[in-house]
């Protein structure tokens, strides 16, 4: 399926199973989304479920089965994209048969759309418009992108009766492979860095690389932080023959899910890197690349492919949206965690949901749950979180660990243990009990949580969908983990799909009636807060390069204030809020100013 940008927008992947099936619900209009596929069960209980709902033959694929994380995935991305044309089909019947349902589909493109106009003008028109609307569907009208991400971190080593496998049965490797061997023309998204092995996988497989005319069925995309992050990883495909069609920029920590922070680097200066060096990124990509073909004895493409960027990360409005299309060139913006409030777009069941509606911005917080040990951005009063309080008063703690999908700590079995496990958590809190008498009070509680927070996200993070489509959840309790953004603090409803675009597009409006502060500057906030209780929370020995790592970062942020103020002086967007923009910027440089960097203390 090529897909011929019916919207300008898309919808990021979110937690193991939120958007686990949206290409299903929302790829029909033109939309295009992104599903997680490192949690093969959930992937083979959803392809159970879609196979009865749409009368489908469905042969499970048992774990006797050698390779069955990848044909599992490989099953339900193909029984997917089957099922995304047939509805993709009949919506395009009952547009060419039913003027209403054309009027409200019309209603919900992007007004720079060619389609949108064509539409229009064909409505305006008197007397038979089935012909016409048909000639236009068939050329300017074609499904979402059913992408897929994997994150490159969860990609642990499996074992059989205590053997390592080889690396091709790895985790994400095995994702890769469901993914490489689908009949899906798409975009797999990869997330949390580089890892040289699993791209290094990517060599294997035929669809990744250009043909003659320089097509590419399956294409990569990367989720990067800043700049240099896509140089290094899009040379190092580069070199292997593999083309990057897109860097997904992200903001840091104004997003959902995992939060990578920057070194105090913020967005807006993060675009304007991008939009100036786009050229020389394609330009290096590209002199690698025909090396590496050559190499292979592989067609080699005498222009550069086609290089995209999207962003995404607490885009809230219609000006926003359009800002960052218009100011920064960019291809598609990501929406995220306002779609968990869309039921037609996202897997959520209806208590977390209510939840999400109704949480204020004290009730969105960056959690230690995760146990990548990177910060997890959360929200309070999940079911997860009230089953944990339970289990803490009976003194247990942990989860019984059935996907291990995190068991990447090495610590206490070369098979690994997640540190979210009753497992680790038992040892761990035993060795603690051990040291209890050298601490502080203070001291142990703090090494207690450390311990007690970690999360099973492999459960929590399905278990939503679980619950939407009454599926049964087997195992012990674990609740629901959900992972919004913290700029879903800004809205306070449950909304249909229709509606949500429309806000993007600026023809409706359903943020909260509450304050809003501009992408840029909540961002900002967002990162001098972390600087502020990253020192703060700070423990170990402070060293010089510790202490210049800080002033990095102040610096880095004091630098994208002055790019902030610039841009606001010369944009004609977010007039009617310059002037408050302006005053919050001018705030947050005092904030930083005097946030106390340690310094040495002299022997």
């Amino acid at each position: 399926m090529s897909n011929k940008l019916v919207h300008n927008f898309h919808i990021p992947v979110m937690g193991l199973a939120y958007t686990i099936d949206s290409p299903i619900r929302v790829a029909q209009y033109g939309i295009s989304s992104v599903v997680s596929i490192i949690d093969d069960e959930i992937i083979e209980k959803m392809r159970a479920f879609y196979s009865k709902k749409f009368n489908f033959n469905y042969e499970t694929i048992t774990k006797k089965v050698e390779d069955y994380r990848a044909e599992r995935i490989t099953a339900y991305l193909d029984m997917m994209d089957e099922i995304v044309t047939k509805k993709f089909n009949a919506f395009k019947d009952d547009l060419q048969k039913n003027k209403e349902s054309l009027k409200s589909f019309t209603d919900m493109l992007p007004s720079s759309s060619d389609l949108k106009t064509g539409l229009q003008n064909i409505l305006n028109k008197k007397g038979d418009w089935a012909d016409a609307i048909k000639n236009l569907l068939e050329t300017k009208l074609s499904p979402g992108e059913i992408d897929v991400n994997i994150m490159t971190k969860v990609d642990k080593d499996n074992f059989l009766k205590n053997e390592a496998l080889p690396t091709m049965f790895n985790d994400a490797h095995a994702s890769l492979r469901g993914f490489a061997k689908s009949k899906l023309s798409s975009s797999v998204v990869f997330s949390a860095g580089m890892n040289p092995r699993l791209y290094s996988y990517l060599e294997e497989f035929e669809d990744f690389y250009p043909d003659e005319n320089g097509h590419l069925k399956k294409k990569i995309i990367l989720k990067v932080s800043d700049f240099r992050s896509a140089m290094i990883q899009g040379n190092f495909l580069a070199k292997k023959g593999l083309w990057v069609s897109e860097y997904r920029i992200e903001s840091g920590l104004n997003c959902g899910g995992h939060a990578f922070a920057t070194e105090g680097i913020l967005l807006g200066p993060i675009m304007e890197e991008f939009k100036q060096k786009k050229n020389e990124l394609q330009a290096s990509s590209h002199a690698l690349m025909q090396n590496a073909l050559q190499q292979k004895s592989r067609p080699t493409l005498a222009e550069a492919l086609d290089i995209k960027i999207s962003v995404q990360g607490g885009i809230g409005t219609a000006e926003e949206h359009e800002f960052l299309l218009s100011n920064y060139n960019v291809d598609t913006t990501g929406w995220g965690s306002p779609f968990l409030l869309v039921p037609e777009a996202t897997s959520v069941d209806e208590e977390t949901r209510t939840l999400l509606a109704n949480a204020k911005e004290a009730d969105f917080y960056l959690s230690n749950i995760s146990p990548l040990g990177v910060p997890f951005n959360s929200v309070k009063g999940t079911t997860n979180e009230l089953i944990k309080e339970k289990n803490s008063l009976r003194n247990r703690f942990g989860s019984s660990c059935p996907k291990k999908l995190l068991a990447l700590s090495k610590e206490f079995s070369p098979e690994g243990v997640c540190t979210a496990s009753k497992k680790y958590q038992d040892i761990k809190l035993a060795d603690l009990e051990a040291q209890k008498d050298s601490l502080s009070e203070q001291q142990y509680q703090k090494k207690r949580n450390a311990i007690t927070d970690k999360s099973c996200l492999c459960v929590g993070l399905v278990n939503s969908a679980y619950l939407e489509q009454n599926i049964e959840i087997k195992g012990e309790k674990q609740g629901v983990v959900v992972c919004p953004g913290p700029n879903l603090s800004y809205f306070d409803k449950e909304v249909s799909l229709s509606q949500m675009i429309k806000h993007i597009y600026g023809y409706d409006n359903i943020l909260a009636d509450t304050e809003r502060p501009n992408i840029f500057v909540n961002e900002l906030r967002l990162y001098v807060e972390y600087l502020r209780n990253e020192i703060f929370d700070f423990s170990e020995d402070i060293t010089k390069s510790q202490i210049k790592k800080w002033e990095n970062f102040r610096d880095n942020l004091l630098k994208g204030i002055s790019y902030y103020e610039n841009l606001f002086d010369e944009t004609n967007f977010f007039k009617s809020n310059v002037s408050k923009i302006k005053s919050q910027l001018a705030d947050y440089k005092l904030a930083i100013c005097s946030i106390a960097i340690p310094k040495l203390e002299l022997a």
